[in-house]
């Protein structure tokens, strides 16, 4: 039976590091088309520091910015005459699409596309930005990150996702050999670099951990869910499991952080407002575990009813609200779509925290 953690309240704690992170999810993809070059310059333009990059295989084993193998999304693979055929019925981890995958692709074919806004409607400006790009492999991000970060006199951290590593693996695919090696080549496989390696699953950051110096974060989906790699193995815990203290101190044998979806650090009541927090981040800071959250978008689809503008769920909301609420809850990080609004609110509430715990101390 699933573990959910208890809406309790429990005394805020401190975040772990003196400035908690803001970290761009697949770039600025409330600005630009997501996992583009562009996308990740733009966030690191608005004062991002970090980008959260998912990485996906092609059929000769080069890792992608993808946030999925299912390319018709996020490219133009459905207007390119030539890869008509490649469209076919596909099962990623138990559920079933048509598509065009990654895994059918040399990284040549794959860049011939162009990339693509995954939600116009949502977000129709980002639209004007389509055909523009092609799709980044991870040694191009690495490059990238590289550059602007000495332009700028500052390291760019990089937050890495291996997506579903078990059904990469079922195909001969493995993910972590090319990830070391690019993390090798580009001078990163180090304690001291700004990098880190997420996973959905548990399997593949064991063996990251055990080959790797970087650091390792263990996401944490919806509590009810299970991670796949256990749910195949017929292991029955979910996240909610992991989210427990039991499941934390067996996370902490192999991760150094977690990056949690909202909702287990601070749960939305009946009346649309903020719960007091859980306990996750306390449980996991006492262990040592740093905690990010994700993801934090700006329109009011994504935001809990109290902090919504208007009825339109594409109009945008206050998310410097919810920005302030989860650094009050003490995590680490905050992984969203639009780094600027983040950034603002972060660095507006750093100075008055810091004051508070002044006061406290006197």
């Amino acid at each position: 039976m699933a573990t959910v953690l208890p809406l309790r309240p429990a005394a805020a704690p401190r975040s772990l590091v003196l400035r908690p992170a803001v970290a761009a999810h697949r770039g600025a993809s409330g600005h630009r088309p997501e996992h583009t070059l562009e996308a990740y310059r733009t966030a690191i333009r608005m004062g991002a520091d970090a980008i959260e990059v998912d990485l996906v295989p092609t059929a000769d084993g080069v890792l992608l910015a993808r946030h999925e193998n299912e390319l018709s999304r996020t490219t133009d693979v459905a207007s390119v005459r030539r890869f008509a055929r490649r469209r076919r019925v596909g099962s990623v981890d138990g559920k079933t699409q048509r598509g065009w995958f990654t895994e059918d692709f040399t990284v040549a074919e794959v860049k011939r596309l162009t990339a693509r806004e995954r939600k116009p409607r949502l977000r129709p400006a980002n639209t004007l930005y389509d055909g523009r790009e092609g799709v980044p492999t991870l040694d191009e991000v690495l490059a990238m990150a590289s550059a602007e970060g000495a332009r700028r006199g500052r390291t760019v951290g990089l937050l890495l996702e291996l997506k579903t590593p078990t059904h990469f693996a079922g195909l001969g695919l493995d993910l972590v050999d090319p990830l070391l090696t690019a993390l090798r080549r580009h001078g990163l496989d180090t304690a001291v670099s700004d990098v880190a390696v997420m996973a959905f699953e548990t399997g593949v950051l064991r063996r990251v951990a055990q080959r790797s110096r970087v650091a390792v974060v263990q996401l944490l989906g919806a509590a009810h869910r299970r991670p796949w790699d256990l749910k195949v193995a017929g292991d029955r815990r979910t996240y909610g499991d992991l989210a427990s203290p039991e499941g934390l101190a067996w996370v902490d044998e192999y991760a150094d952080g977690l990056g949690a979806t909202k909702e287990l650090v601070l749960p939305v009541t009946e009346t649309g407002a903020h719960a007091a927090p859980t306990p996750l981040v306390a449980e996991a800071h006492r262990l040592g575990l740093t905690v990010h959250v994700w993801t934090l978008r700006a329109e009011n689809r994504f935001l809990p009813p109290a902090l919504r503008a208007y009825d339109d769920t594409s109009t945008t909301g206050d998310m410097a609200a919810e920005v302030r609420a989860f650094l009050a809850a003490g995590v680490d990080g905050v992984i969203t779509d639009h780094p600027d609004i983040a950034v603002v609110a972060r660095d507006a509430f750093a100075p008055a925290a810091a004051e508070r715990r002044g006061e406290q101390a006197r």
